[in-house]
């Protein structure tokens, strides 16, 4: 059975990754190995059986590191799979594939990665080589990733707790610019740790142990210190503009954390309208009393509060009733490619309109290339942030990016003649 519903073909090239194909389309099997044999993939397994395709995850020598999966199949549909995947815990990437309505494939794709799976993407039929290509860079990034992570040792509380005492963590800061006219407008402060060996660690590394061992507080002082006193030297070189800082839902449970925040604003001599809390949405389902009081008392200081992340969590509407947020950042996953897609423009759309109505600064996270941009510009978003405009870098590194920035900016303020609104 499994021989007639599989079949299994090589061909030397790189990259070096087996890949498993499941469609009972005979076809677009065909069309899609195509486009992976033309991309240069090692080895592939097309299916036309669930099942069999199942019969072939379990050995421990499988070795699949990618799965392409269509939803609508006769024998197990592509949520019964993913339900499957999840049981088997399969560790590979997967891609999603369907003819179906955009907000059936969009909804299972969250559905996989609510139950742990590594989802690339999901594509819609017929498959677009540069969609594929696209979907497949993404998984060489993140193949990387891990396994730079996996290269680098464990970090021990003690040893976060050590470099945040003896100056090892950095700022590095992300530009936020006005989409009207191209003017830097802000930046977002991203904490890093200059590891004496390990060199730049990012914060996924060391920012949750030093939540889970007390040491939260801590880091944010470090890190709100160092934002705000690298925006008075910014100020007396002539740039004005907001330096906004994360902050975890930890510290906003404790009252003390609003005077901690004033303290450091008045010893480097900045005005409070000079900072931005950014606060994730999710970390506000938590008992909301102190937050509340906290977040209360910084905006009536006059420091800005935005909602970051927003749409991806639960009650946003109620947070935005609840909360006086001042900014409104639209989750990148909203933001990259809703120029092209009707659900994800539909959703962008209706969060900058709440933002207006509701007098909040618009910014747009993720935004990735020049339609995201154009797209972003004609519905009338205020701020874009994304590695079009600028990957977060070292305070060092602001005056090359704003020359650059500077020569780029002009064509990017008129919105092209032909762009749908």
């Amino acid at each position: 059975m499994m021989a007639a519903r599989c079949q299994r073909t090589s061909h030397s090239a790189t990259p070096e990754m087996k890949t498993l194909l499941l469609d009972d389309e005979p076809f677009e099997l065909q069309l899609l190995e195509h486009h992976l044999r033309r991309l240069g993939f090692d080895e592939v397994v097309a299916c036309r059986s669930a099942r069999a395709a199942l019969d072939l995850l379990p050995g421990a020598d499988s070795g699949f590191e990618l799965i392409f999966c269509d939803l609508q199949m006769p024998d197990i549909d592509g949520v019964e799979l993913i339900r499957h995947l999840r049981e088997l815990n399969y560790p590979g990437g997967l891609i999603l594939v369907s003819g179906e309505d955009e907000r059936i494939l969009l909804s299972v794709e969250q559905l996989a990665r609510s139950r742990g799976l590594n989802v690339l993407g999901a594509l819609r039929k017929p498959i677009v080589p540069a969609d594929l290509a696209e979907v497949l860079l993404r998984h060489n990034a993140r193949r990387d990733a891990a396994a730079d992570a996996a290269a680098a040792c464990d970090y021990a509380p003690e040893r976060v707790a050590a470099a945040i005492f003896n100056g090892e963590l950095v700022n590095h800061y992300q530009p936020k610019v006005d989409l009207l006219d191209g003017t830097l407008a802000g930046v977002e402060t991203l904490v890093r740790w200059q590891h004496p060996h390990d060199g730049l660690v990012f914060p996924d590394r060391f920012v949750e142990v030093a939540e889970r061992s007390g040491r939260i507080d801590d880091l944010t002082s470090v890190v709100l210190a160092e934002a705000v006193r690298q925006a008075w030297q910014w100020r007396e070189t002539g740039l004005d503009i907001k330096v906004a800082v994360n902050v975890s839902m930890r510290s906003l449970a404790s009252l003390s954390f609003a005077e901690l925040v004033l303290a450091e604003l008045e010893r480097a001599h900045m005005p409070p309208s000079a900072l931005v809390i950014e606060v994730t949405e999710t970390a506000l389902m938590q008992d909301p009393r102190a937050p509340l009081d906290i977040l209360n008392r910084l905006r009536l200081k006059g420091i800005g509060l935005s909602i970051d992340d927003f749409g991806t969590g639960n009650a946003s509407l109620a947070k935005l009733r609840d909360i006086p947020f001042s900014e409104l950042k639209i989750d990148r996953g909203f933001v990259h490619g809703a120029a092209a897609n009707r659900l994800l423009r539909a959703i962008t759309e209706t969060s900058l309109g709440m933002a207006k109505r509701l007098g909040m600064t618009s910014v747009a996270e993720g935004v990735e290339d020049r339609s995201d941009w154009d797209f972003l510009s004609a519905i009338g978003c205020d701020q874009a942030q994304g590695y079009f405009i600028a990957r977060p870098m070292p305070p060092e590194d602001f005056p090359e990016w704003a020359a650059d920035w500077q020569e780029r900016r002009p064509g990017l303020i008129a919105c092209p003649a032909g762009m749908a609104v």
